[in-house]
């Protein structure tokens, strides 16, 4: 038998063919799930062979499928390879950030759904079930970072309802995991509610400017992109589904492009929930440049997550800049001081210095003799490339260790505040929805409606049209000063030509207003975040266009009196 051609040799049976290439398909299909993310070559050329033996062993099955129903061929076994190739593409999706792996990993998820491969006997075999409850659950993954909302709800409803009935059939087998698996997507879905999003997380031509209407930006010796990012979060009780935290699922959408229309034609009342929709066509817009490529890590030891760090900075372009997005509870060491600012460093002493080692955060959970812990020093190999990073914990200032750094590229810093601001008329001020500077960075109109105790149901869509115009005007003007800004550092001059680093910097300095501003943390240095190296005075929060910005979002929604906009307060950050 041909390895290229499998029915060449007419002697053999067609199923023995099928039997084989399905053995070939998972032999390969296991070594590249267990591939680690740092081998991103070695990956790329097997996921190629893999996906080549599932397109064969799927187009013979189509053009067999009479003889291997009546050789005994189950329709399950059919929707099994479909599953495989939906997980397939998914998983280069997220190795890659190509938008069309994503889309094709929904089109065979949805062909298994609609053609109900795995319902024929599912409750007389738990094997079958427990293949439907997974296929649920990848299918609900791929649906939530598409952003099919409708979808989503149909298949936890279908996830509710096959959990039930295994209960009652299979009655000597535990189902508690995927009661758990119930839960959490029930949680991530209250907790991530769309309704007060009149835009989408991801980069929108129609909605923000187009990279070409960029502002020149006056002080940059050199134009930089974002060419990688690599995403981390871990918080104890945090908001997730499967391996994909909430804080990672909003930064991962941000950092990638939007279709042209697929958002209004998904989120308005018209959808058509899937039924004669060209997915393909819609995520994968031609006339968008790539996505940035991400590498989305949960819970990494710190072995793990250097090798991915060196990785992606062994193959960052020329004119590349890596965006590395921390988000983790703090982890401080008793009796350490940080480093001094006027502290003079040698090549000598700065690995010594302990605000090197003042404090990190922590990326899993306590107990493991400290395999997850990140501290400064961490980085220090990797700054010889252009490095943007954003660090979501009460511990990010310690990471300003780092801009006193004598051999590499300036970082740029953009560090949440120490404590996050209370929520107004919340019982529990600090309730787990996501991290508040996450949040300010990747949705900031919700952001700010969450900070003042807002819901979905407490605010009318002309509101939020006239906000979302309001705070699209107010950055606009913020790249516009930094832009022309002859103050402004050089770090962030040669990174204000990206679209994405650039909304990240904005999206920063509107936050700091608003928390600045926002009456419970007023003068309050603790609650506003920072960055590195400092931005221009003429983007302070007691600027007037700053002041101008959150009066006018205050007013829309009649809340003034929760903020004290007096000029001229202590805003020493």
């Amino acid at each position: 038998m041909s390895q290229s051609n499998p029915t060449s040799n007419a002697n053999v049976p067609v199923s023995e063919v099928y039997w084989s290439l399905v053995a070939k398909a998972d032999k390969k299909f296991s070594k590249i799930r267990d591939l680690p993310y740092y081998e991103r070559n070695r990956y790329d050329t097997y996921f190629y062979k893999v996906f080549k033996v599932y397109t064969q062993l799927w187009k013979f099955q189509q053009e067999n499928r009479h003889k291997l129903v009546e050789a005994g061929l189950k329709r399950w076994e059919i929707g099994d390879i479909a599953s495989r190739i939906g997980q397939l593409y998914f998983g280069q999706y997220m190795r890659t950030s190509e938008a069309s792996y994503l889309s094709e990993s929904y089109i065979f998820y949805e062909a298994v759904l609609t053609r109900e491969y795995f319902k024929d006997g599912i409750l007389q075999d738990l094997n079958l079930a427990n293949k439907q409850l997974r296929f649920f659950a990848r299918f609900l993954t791929v649906c939530l970072v598409m952003n099919r909302r409708e979808m989503v709800y149909q298949l936890v409803n279908q996830l509710k309802m096959l959990v039930a009935d295994c209960k009652r059939t299979f009655q000597d087998t535990d189902f508690k995991e995927w009661k758990l698996v119930i839960q959490e997507i029930t949680k991530f879905l209250k907790v991530d509610t769309t309704s007060m999003n009149v835009r989408p997380l991801r980069y929108s031509l129609t909605l923000d400017l187009h990279p070409d209407s960029l502002p020149l930006v006056v002080n940059a010796k050199r134009k930089l992109k974002l060419g990688d990012a690599i995403l981390c979060s871990y918080h104890p009780n945090e908001v997730k589904f499967s391996e994909l935290t909430l804080d990672n699922f909003r930064m991962l959408q941000c950092l990638e492009w939007e279709p042209s229309g697929s958002f209004y034609k998904v989120s308005g009342t018209a959808s058509t929930g899937g039924q004669g929709v060209s997915y393909s066509q819609e995520i994968s817009d031609p006339t968008l440049p790539p996505n940035p490529r991400k590498a989305v890590l949960y819970r990494p030891s710190i072995t793990h997550f250097l090798a991915v760090l060196a990785t992606v900075c062994e193959e960052l372009p020329s004119d590349g800049v890596l965006l590395l997005y921390l988000s983790a509870p703090e982890y401080t060491l008793n009796n350490v001081q940080p480093c001094d600012d006027t502290t003079k460093f040698s090549e000598i002493n700065i690995m010594n210095c302990s605000g090197y080692h003042s404090g990190g955060i922590n990326l899993g959970a306590k107990g493991n003799g400290g395999l997850n812990l990140i501290y400064p020093c961490d980085l220090l190999p990797f700054i010889r490339k252009p490095l943007f990073l954003v660090i979501d914990s009460g511990n990010s200032n310690a990471f300003k260790a780092l801009s006193t750094a004598v051999k590499g590229e300036p970082v740029a810093m953009l560090l949440s505040p120490s404590c996050s601001s209370p929520i107004h008329g919340a019982i529990d001020p600090h309730q787990p929805s996501g991290s508040q500077f996450t949040s300010f960075l990747t949705a900031p109109l919700q952001a700010f409606l969450n900070l003042l105790g807002f819901s979905g149901s407490d605010i009318q869509m002309d509101q939020l049209n006239k906000a979302e115009k309001v705070l699209s005007a107010s950055l606009n003007l913020w790249g516009e000063i930094l832009a022309s800004s002859d103050a402004l550092h050089p770090v962030w001059a040669q990174m204000l030509g990206d679209p994405f680093l650039r909304r990240l910097l904005l999206r920063f300095i509107f936050c700091r207003a608003v928390l600045a501003l926002y009456a419970p943390t007023f003068n309050k240095k603790g609650y506003l975040p920072d960055c590195s190296p400092a931005l221009p005075d003429s983007v302070l929060p007691t600027t007037h266009s700053s002041i101008t910005a959150v009066q006018q979002l205050a007013d829309i929604f009649e809340t003034a009196s929760m903020f004290n906009m007096s000029e001229g307060f202590n805003a020493t950050l």
